[in-house]
């Protein structure tokens, strides 16, 4: 299979955690926190049409406001996510700045701010730049289970955990793939092209058999150049399971908080998780509110994922990140005994 959804952290395990989801063949990308994202990309950054922010301490959320600056000026619309009061947190960012020449501007910038109450309620506001970012509440909505976002053909889910503040693990789920078999679009004389999107789009909607898709054929330059019916088309297709990243981030090691990372990260292609301070730490890190390595590479194995990416390092260990991967990494592939935390 090949991955639509490229993941990357933001910053090295040291600096600020944040990870950064691009969905090819599409413009548009997710953001899951933002501290430090000054060292990214403009044109990435621009991508951007989801935030979710674990929550908002600095190291998470001070990057709101580079954000911010760069998108001034450009009609966008930007939804936002975040734990409990985070409605609040962005209002009082955006009423720190005057804007007594925005309404200047011709291009209107769109924050739709939701944040998660434990319960499933969501809270809703949004903040335009048209009436200088004046916050306009929104009917209160309800998750469907632990759904928290549709992202075009992706699903965003979340756990509140805690960290002795409410804090937001996340999950963004590809429901299904559809792989496109080359030799069989050459068989049928087709060409690669954008219209292939639009057919993996009927195949997961499972649209009639008689559905017209719009196809190109090889050795046309000017576009799309026939109609087939969709049935004719399905053998040039494959469904299969799709892609599941999980996120997760500054959370204690207790039971609640175990049982629901393991839930939401359960089947995981690849886990994004604090790995903070050693297992001999792990005193300091229960004071702390994070996670040991060991406590993150168990709850990995436990949850069942295929690969762990440990990152938001105490800088206590700086130079020895090669240990906390390490510890990680046999808690992962811990084989024997009850697979119980020492």
């Amino acid at each position: 299979m090949r991955p639509i959804i490229h993941c990357q952290l933001i910053n090295d395990p040291f600096g600020d955690p944040g990870m950064y989801a691009d969905i090819m063949f599409e413009s548009r990308a997710l953001l899951f926190d933002m501290g430090d994202v000054a060292g990214m990309a403009s044109r990435k950054l621009l991508r951007v049409g989801h935030v979710f922010v674990s929550h908002a301490h600095m190291d998470h959320f001070a990057g709101f406001d580079h954000l911010l600056r760069l998108l001034l000026g450009r009609a966008k619309t930007v939804a936002l996510y975040g734990p409990a009061n985070f409605i609040d947190q962005v209002e009082h960012k955006l009423k720190a700045y005057t804007w007594n020449v925005i309404r200047n501007y011709t291009a209107d910038l769109l924050f739709q701010v939701t944040e998660v109450a434990e319960g499933g309620a969501l809270r809703n506001a949004c903040f335009r730049s048209s009436l200088a970012f004046q916050r306009e509440d929104l009917p209160e909505t309800r998750m469907n289970g632990d759904g928290l976002a549709s992202c075009g053909g992706l699903q965003v889910r979340c756990a509140i955990l805690d960290h002795a503040t409410p804090c937001l693990g996340f999950a963004v789920e590809e429901p299904a793939h559809v792989n496109v078999w080359k030799d069989r679009l050459d068989d049928l004389g087709l060409s690669v092209g954008p219209w292939l999107r639009d057919l993996k789009q009927a195949v997961l909607m499972q649209l009639q058999a008689d559905t017209p898709i719009t196809v190109l054929r090889r050795g046309d330059t000017g576009g799309a150049s026939a109609t087939l019916p969709l049935h004719a088309l399905r053998d040039v297709v494959q469904v299969t399971k799709g892609q599941k990243i999980a996120y997760v981030v500054d959370v204690r090691y207790n039971p609640l908080n175990a049982e629901r990372i393991r839930r939401l990260a359960f089947g995981a292609d690849l886990l994004f998780i604090e790995c903070a301070f050693l297992q001999v730490d792990a005193e300091q890190a229960a004071r702390k509110n994070h996670l040991t390595a060991w406590q993150a590479g168990t709850l990995a194995r436990q949850s069942d994922v295929k690969r762990l990416i440990p990152f938001h390092f105490s800088t206590r260990y700086r130079g020895r990140g090669e240990d906390l991967c390490a510890e990680a990494d046999r808690a992962f592939r811990e084989t024997s005994g009850s697979g119980e935390l020492p």
